[in-house]
């Protein structure tokens, strides 16, 4: 009897899922013929399959969103997300939801969804919307395309890399009226409660039982038999000593005293914390004046789309303290996110710098587990800015969100309530066997995450 060879159409609709999937061992020196159906430009397509060894790559067709799609898929996401707040007695839930927009056209348009939504109170009418949903991206002429794409490729397997893809369910849709089996991951940690998963799959792929509860909490019309506990890619690197740059070599390419301990900042982007510039200069200062500097240094890693240079004045102001080590993330001329993605070179960049600094500070990032790989502790800064706010931002309603409730103590990070407490709280270090608490309730099984990838996806 002839073995079937498995053909696996993996969905790429931006470049943050490059690292956590085609860097890691998930497609590696595999039998079965994989096929990039991307959303990148030429040059990064290029990059890509060299950096991956995957040698056929296709783009995805434009899809143009007809209003109805867009105004269903709104309401279902406006919906669930009230929905989402009855079931958490969370409101930081509908932070979730844009509500000012510029044009006047987008003014009328989601004030029309916003006096809709109350009418879809009940859990089986956004059900009811769903299947709305379904049928209209069925109409839509991107279909039709995606339908003649894959019966010319002729896929037994689809993967997706991300679940929030615009463009995500209308590629499912086709795949499953083809019988073509469907696996999707949940990206990222915090990404449930946000009614943003368009698209419907044969296999869910989550980082652990914390996620699959939630997945049964927001979404429990989808069988606890589709939903499987992987894991997340994305940490295996750690496990790499070959990821570890030599000392001498990181500490000379960036300006680090080898006699001084690192304190790594890292920063988010600039909606999630408009405040980091001024967090970091309260931490320089704090130093300078209880003359630690001589004993510490500190790292700034921005987050990698943060292009803004808005710590630029702070790093020069304190040149001798703040040394600026900035992601290595490729961007081929354009802002565009579905552009954007990470280097082989800043895997190593990352997985060294937790490796040498001491500590990470930061606003709620999920930096924190990344520095836990190697027991290092990590400070959640906790107070704003006595600075005129041009929003309602605050840190303390970042802690709020919903993802933060899945510590088992506040004990697993240390809590900089105000800047008086900087030096105290950094040199506190704080307890790393609560931190491993934590993150095993996240990603208890970070190390097998790869192959337990491949084996929901028959790779092996």
């Amino acid at each position: 009897m002839v073995e079937i060879k498995n053909k696996i159409l993996l969905l790429f609709p931006d470049g943050v899922g490059i690292r956590n999937y085609l860097y890691s061992e998930v497609f590696k020196n595999r039998e079965e013929d994989l096929i990039l159906f991307h959303n990148f430009d030429s040059e990064t397509e290029t990059d890509v399959k060299k950096l991956t060894g995957i040698s056929q790559a296709l783009k995805i067709p434009i899809y143009k969103e007809s209003l109805k799609e867009k105004f269903l898929r709104e309401l279902i996401c406006l919906s669930r997300l009230k929905h989402n707040l009855a079931l958490t007695k969370n409101d930081t839930i509908l932070t979730n939801w844009k509500s000012s927009h510029n044009s006047f056209s987008k003014k009328i348009f989601y004030k029309a969804i916003e006096r809709t939504a109350p009418f879809v109170k009940k859990y089986n009418r956004i059900l009811v919307l769903e299947k709305i949903y379904q049928k209209a991206i069925r109409k839509n002429s991107f279909y039709f395309e995606i339908k003649g794409i894959l019966q010319e490729l002729q896929p037994n397997k689809l993967f997706c890399s991300h679940q929030r893809g615009l463009q995500c369910a209308t590629v499912f849709a086709a795949a499953k009226d083809l019988g073509i089996q469907t696996t999707t991951v949940i990206y990222s940690w915090d990404n449930l409660p946000k009614a943003r998963m368009a698209l419907r799959a044969d296999n869910y792929l989550v980082w652990s039982e914390y996620m699959k509860e939630e997945m049964k909490l927001y979404y429990p019309e989808i069988s606890q038999s589709k939903i499987h506990i992987t894991g997340t890619p994305q940490f295996e690197c750690y496990e790499k000593s070959n990821n570890i740059i030599p000392k001498e070599d990181f500490y000379n390419r960036y300006n680090l005293d080898l006699t001084k301990k690192i304190i790594c900042y890292s920063g988010d982007d600039v909606l999630t914390s408009p405040d980091d510039p001024q967090y970091l200069e309260d931490i320089a200062t704090e130093i300078i004046k209880a003359g630690l500097d001589t004993q510490y240094q500190i790292l700034l890693r921005r987050c990698p789309v943060d292009l803004s240079g808005r710590f630029d004045s702070v790093v020069q102001k304190y040149s001798n303290l703040i040394k600026e080590v900035p992601p290595i993330w490729l961007f081929k001329k354009s802002t565009d996110w579905s552009m954007v993605y990470p280097s082989r070179e800043d895997v190593s960049l990352l997985v060294s710098t937790a490796y040498y600094s001491d500590i990470v500070v930061n606003v709620g990032s999920t930096m924190a587990f990344d520095f836990a790989m190697f027991d290092k502790p990590c400070v959640f800064i906790n107070y704003d800015q006595n600075i005129k706010k041009v929003s309602d931002w605050s840190v303390k309603k970042i802690y709020h969100f919903q993802h933060f409730r899945s510590m088992p103590t506040k004990e697993a990070v240390i809590w900089l309530n105000n800047s008086a407490e900087i030096t105290q709280k950094i040199l506190e270090k704080g307890s790393v066997n609560v931190m491993a608490q934590w993150k095993s309730v996240i990603i208890p099984d970070y190390k097998n995450a790869s192959s337990n990838i491949r084996t929901i996806l028959k790779l092996q």
